[in-house]
């Protein structure tokens, strides 16, 4: 095979992607990360509110101060609020309770035969759009789908004649820059709107983000971000490989009948939980509608999220009893245990999200910046789209040093959300045009942490492979579906296609 590392190297791309990498790599841990800006919303509290800044909030009479945490209200704040802060952060239960169903359903096997079956079967010609959709569809494993879905895709490509690492591109374009895409609601949807809800929250409003108020755009980014990352591999990625000469032992190991039953019956019971679930919510005088019958808001979308944690559970246990996985209900307890115990990392790093939040809140300096903001934009007759597209490039951008998607919009929100919603725009739709943004560029940035462990299954195929191998690999994906997503945003914008039941682009 002909690799283009050491021309890649040369390249002045590559050592701004370098350059990103050094400074990246500077940058400390996510958990620190927040706890430093903590502490610099406690310095900069005193700083600002030492010169009697003060604003006037829209819709409200009353001039608000900027509140100092270097005072004797602000430690006892700090001291009292602390518990607080942490369990009744928004994100952390719902994020828990979803992961009690996929985390159950991902360690029973569940997601993983589902990902193999749906490549497995697809025709030859539909290979290729096959990978890039479970890839996107993948998230429903969180993290889980980085280390599956692209070694799996190499092989795929592999076992059917094929340059193995143009499906290993494909199924990292996929899972990492489609990774806020899906046709259901997933944890991500949960994660990005509890944040949301949150910060809209310190609000006097009644407008807030659920989980399903950006569902109609994700389904429709779904199936673009298909066709366009297929595209991108038959047209410019696999032409630029050319022909696999490498000689590995890859071949594929086909689903188990036992997996294939166990799979049946995970449908049944998706089926028939799905068809029960139809028919209380279309019931005469439904317990799951409003009471004037109407589906927003109703009692379905405000419980969505232990709607779809039970989904998870019911054909996890499906499959996980077909499999004998499952043998009894203690089997069942001590894999969620398991599962949440992998959670254990984000729940440490919400700890330092949540005091990072409720001091910007609690200071009042979030809503001062957005209220100065917002005045400015007024001010230069910046308040149309334009700037919107502006927040998507920067977000883009502050993508490739900070990868976690629930980290970077817990700094972005407080500010932002409340900034447009200022302007009139609807939080909703500001989330979902920071999602085009978050996910675009995660797959060209070594601050993702699962970069290197891609760049290891592609040196199974190419020993020479580096770093500038990849990122030359996965750059046309990233730019293509920054391009592309933009486009279906304003698609959907101008066309006046809610993003969500409900949700348009203005409040």
């Amino acid at each position: 095979m002909t690799t283009q590392t050491d021309t890649a190297k040369n390249t002045k791309l590559t050592k701004f992607l370098n350059g990103i990498e050094k400074v990246g790599n500077k940058l400390p841990d996510p958990f620190m990360l927040f706890i430093v800006l903590a502490v610099i919303v406690i310095i900069a509290s005193w700083i600002i509110s030492s010169f009697g800044v003060s604003f006037i909030q829209p819709g409200e009479n009353e001039e608000i101060a900027i509140n100092s945490l270097v005072s004797a209200e602000g430690l006892q704040y700090m001291l009292t609020s602390m518990i607080d802060n942490f369990v009744g952060f928004t994100p952390l239960g719902i994020v828990l309770t979803m992961m009690l169903g996929i985390g159950l359903a991902n360690k029973v096997g569940l997601l993983e035969t589902f990902i193999k079956n749906t490549i497995l079967q697809a025709p030859k010609q539909l290979v290729t759009y096959a990978v890039i959709f479970t890839g996107i569809l993948g998230n429903l494993a969180a993290d889980a789908a980085f280390i599956i879905v692209p070694p799996l895709a190499a092989m795929v490509f592999y076992n059917v004649g094929r340059h193995p690492l143009a499906g290993l591109a494909a199924g990292f374009a996929g899972v990492g820059s489609g990774f806020t895409a899906n046709i259901i609601v997933t944890n991500t949807d949960a994660v990005l709107s509890g944040i949301s809800a949150e910060v809209m929250g310190a609000l006097n409003t009644n407008v807030t983000v659920t989980p399903v108020d950006n569902y109609f755009f994700m389904i429709a980014s779904t199936l673009l971000l298909t066709v366009t990352g297929a595209l991108i591999t038959e047209k410019i990625v696999e032409p630029r490989l050319g022909k696999y000469q490498g000689n590995v032992d890859k071949e594929f190991e086909p689903t188990k009948p036992i997996e294939k039953r166990a799979l049946r019956n995970a449908a049944i019971a998706a089926i028939g939980y799905i068809s029960l679930l139809l028919l209380v919510l279309f019931l005469p005088s439904s317990p799951l509608r409003s009471e004037d019958g109407g589906m927003i808001p109703s009692p379905f979308l405000d419980g969505i999220v232990p709607i779809i944690m039970l989904f998870f559970v019911s054909t996890a246990v499906a499959y996980g009893i077909t499999t004998k996985k499952i043998e009894n209900s203690r089997s069942i307890a001590k894999m969620m245990g398991e599962a949440i115990k992998d959670m254990s990392g984000f729940i440490v790093l919400v700890f330092a999200v949540a005091q990072f939040i409720a001091y910007f809140e609690w200071t009042n300096i979030g809503s001062w910046l957005a209220v100065s903001g917002a005045a400015f934009l007024e001010s230069a007759d910046m308040t149309g789209l334009g700037i919107v597209i502006a927040f998507i490039l920067l977000t883009a951008l502050l993508n490739l040093l900070i990868f976690s998607g629930s980290a970077l919009w817990a700094i972005e929100a407080p500010v932002f959300l409340q900034m447009f919603y200022f302007l009139g725009y609807h939080p909703a739709f500001i989330q979902a045009a920071y999602r085009v943004a978050d996910s675009s560029t995660s797959v060209i940035t070594p601050m993702n942490p699962y970069f290197i462990i891609v760049l290891a299954f592609m040196q199974e195929y190419d020993k020479k492979a580096g770093l500038g191998t990849l990122m030359a690999l996965m750059l046309p994906y990233s730019l293509a579906f920054l391009t592309v997503w933009i486009l279906l945003l304003l698609a959907f914008v101008f066309l006046g296609i809610p993003f969500g039941p409900g949700i348009g682009v203005y409040l």
